[in-house]
């Protein structure tokens, strides 16, 4: 009995002039049927179109029309619409393939993890809600990973075509926008114990003593949240006294006038104004004044590293020894050039100069942080070894004009960011190859 062998070639790449993708279907009798399995709707420079992708296409926007309750375009209209749409991806699909942009299955799973979170779903939850709806979670999946690619290219090329002149930055600070986008932002915390519109000096006084009662209790660990939701008639009380992220300018007077002279975790009042007495905690802060601020400190230290020839219980005892050593009076510098196991720091003394936080592995930003200036730590351990080490200094280091020249610098990029992709796009659709075929 002689088998039937199936082969399905979809030739997206090789067949431009032929205009139809085959199934062919061959018998062991050495005769062939050939059927129309899907053709070329258009060619896009070294890409195809299929009808199929098109058919797939139309319907993914029609069904995304009716699901917003929104108007559907004449069908000549959007066809042509979907068409061109497809065709400027694919120029840009082929842009980031020779450049060799590719995206991993971890960030498309984080991608589409993102997607089902903005739905209020897990991922198995959006796929079956996804595939209820009609719709191919592996083509939704494929399209996300394709939008990526083409986020990908578009900043690549903008950083390229885009130019920003240090004047433009400057021009920008000066402006009134430029101050309003560049401000510091803050996010209050704050509880209300509301006077009666004509209070008596009885009344007054019961709820001032209300209120310093609730600051101490506060101030001895109370949560703000908590007190807040229990005890303030503010509009935001529910929410713990939660006032959102706010610019300068969009907070309240009683607010705005010491928000830049509190530090995030102080707790202010009691205020009395018409309404009430107020307490207000400054729960952060974010822009260039706040994260301009860098605190950094000056260490230097020693290292001694179990070895083939020296056992993990030596390597400890000489650290202990060596540091007992310039207790009693040895020069560290001294020491860590002729025993320290750290190359890049032993010829210079053991220093490692000036540093933020997050530079080392935590056991030893611990020590450090915890470490009194011109103390030698005890001995300690890390993957690196036994170390000790002594905070030479530390200093607050103001970054806030490079932050804000930082900001300005990107709020400028992405106004210029859509008009210079669409010069781009429009560039490559007049110099790309492109049949239609209907």
């Amino acid at each position: 009995m002689q088998k039937n062998i199936r082969y399905v070639m979809r030739y997206k790449h090789l067949l431009k002039r032929a205009g139809y993708v085959f199934l062919l279907i061959f018998s062991m009798a050495v005769h062939a049927k050939v059927e129309i399995l899907d053709r070329i709707s258009v060619v896009v420079d070294e890409d195809v179109i299929l009808q199929s992708e098109l058919n797939e296409r139309i319907q993914m926007i029609k069904d995304s029309l009716l699901a917003e309750k929104k108007p559907l375009p004449p069908e000549d209209m959007l066809h042509s619409q979907i068409i061109e749409r497809m065709i400027v991806e694919s120029l840009q699909i082929q842009v980031a393939e020779r450049a060799g942009v590719r995206v991993s299955d971890e960030e498309l799973n984080d991608a589409m993890t993102r997607v089902a979170a903005q739905n209020n779903m897990n991922l198995l939850q959006f796929r079956k809600a996804v595939e209820a709806d009609g719709m191919s979670y592996e083509g939704m999946r494929e399209q996300i990973k394709r939008e990526m690619m083409i986020s990908h290219v578009q900043r690549g090329m903008m950083r390229n075509r885009i130019k920003i002149t240090e004047q433009e930055v400057k021009n920008f600070l000066d402006s009134e926008m430029g101050a309003m986008l560049t401000a510091d932002e803050y996010r209050f915390g704050h509880i209300l114990l509301p006077l009666s519109s004509n209070p008596s000096s009885s009344e007054v006084r019961q709820v001032k003593k209300k209120a310093d009662d609730l600051l101490k209790r506060i101030n001895q660990g109370a949560d703000f949240h908590s007190m807040a939701v229990q005890h303030s008639s503010g509009q935001n009380a529910l929410k713990g006294g939660d006032l959102g992220w706010r610019k300068a300018a969009q907070l309240p007077t009683l607010f705005s006038g010491i928000a830049n002279e509190m530090q995030p975790g102080e707790v202010r009042g009691p205020v009395k104004t018409g309404s009430g007495f107020h307490l207000i905690k400054l729960l952060e802060r974010r822009g260039a004044q706040a994260q301009g601020q860098i605190a950094q400190t000056q260490v230097r230290h020693i290292l001694v590293q179990p070895s083939e020839i020296r056992s993990i219980e030596e390597a400890r005892d000489l650290a202990h020894t060596l540091r007992q050593e310039i207790v009693d009076g040895a020069d560290f510098g001294e020491i860590a050039r002729l025993h320290s196991d750290d190359p890049g720091s032993a010829l210079s003394g053991g220093d490692l100069g000036w540093n933020q936080a997050g530079t080392f592995v935590p056991e030893f930003e611990a020590v450090m942080h915890a470490s009194l200036p011109h103390h030698i730590s005890d001995v300690f351990q890390t993957e690196h070894g036994f170390h000790f080490l002594e905070v030479t200094g530390r200093r607050i280091e103001d970054f806030s004009e490079e932050f804000r020249m930082s900001q300005a610098e990107n709020y400028i990029f992405r106004q210029k960011f859509d008009e210079e992709v669409d010069n781009w796009i429009r560039e490559m659709r007049e110099e790309a190859f492109v049949e239609i075929r209907h």
